[in-house]
């Protein structure tokens, strides 16, 4: 990912916090020598490796996942983003932009295809998901169901190599430009928008 400096975010735990909030990812790999891409659900181990560990399963159905194994793959991680008019700036000589968070995950990647292995990355997958839910809904392993449920997946893990984020947020434009923007993010229907206008005053430029 290109990331000038301005927009570096460097800070593990935070780029860790960020996957764990923004989970569902695009897993982008090569298949039959083309890019392939699968928009999935991922946990973040993060004292699995240096740089933690993401785990995944794929339908058994999806060819993507006969090429992973040993893999080198891309995990895409996207957060708010909107929209700024240079009409905003109340400046001369500026052009459109689009303010975004992202991080990207490389990793190489291992097949889990083990029952048992896979059946914990199953339950702990639902029981992540479900954990919000007003009446979580809960598996039982030991049925039929489940195991027909597991002989239909291909489970994952890419232990990471390499973070990078990026906190696009106007830091290349002086303060009062900044101020200006924030102001109409703030008062956007837009939850995006306005999520994007508490990161930018919490990141000054």
């Amino acid at each position: 990912m290109y990331v000038p400096t301005a927009f570096e975010e460097t800070d593990q735990s935070k780029l860790h916090e960020f996957i764990e909030a923004h989970s569902f990812g695009l897993l982008v790999s090569s298949h039959e020598n083309e890019p392939f891409a699968t928009h999935l659900p991922f946990l973040l181990e993060r004292d699995a490796g240096q740089h933690g560990s993401l785990v995944g399963h794929l339908a058994r159905a999806n060819p993507q996942w006969r090429d992973l194994e040993g893999q080198q793959v891309l995990v895409v991680f996207s957060g708010p983003h909107a929209y700024v008019s240079p009409t905003w700036y109340e400046a001369e000589n500026v052009v459109p932009t689009w303010n975004y968070v992202a991080v990207h995950a490389y990793g190489r990647c291992r097949l889990v295809e083990d029952s048992d292995a896979l059946a914990r990355i199953l339950t702990a997958t639902v029981g992540t998901y479900e954990r919000l839910m007003p009446n979580p809904w809960g598996i039982d392993t030991r049925t039929e169901f489940f195991q027909k449920f597991v002989r239909a997946v291909v489970g994952f893990r890419v232990e990471i190599s390499r973070l990078e984020g990026k906190w696009k947020l106007n830091q290349n434009h002086p303060p009062e430009r900044r101020e200006k923007v924030i102001r109409v993010l703030e008062r956007s229907e837009d939850q995006d928008a306005r999520e994007i206008a508490r990161l930018m005053t919490e990141r000054p430029g």
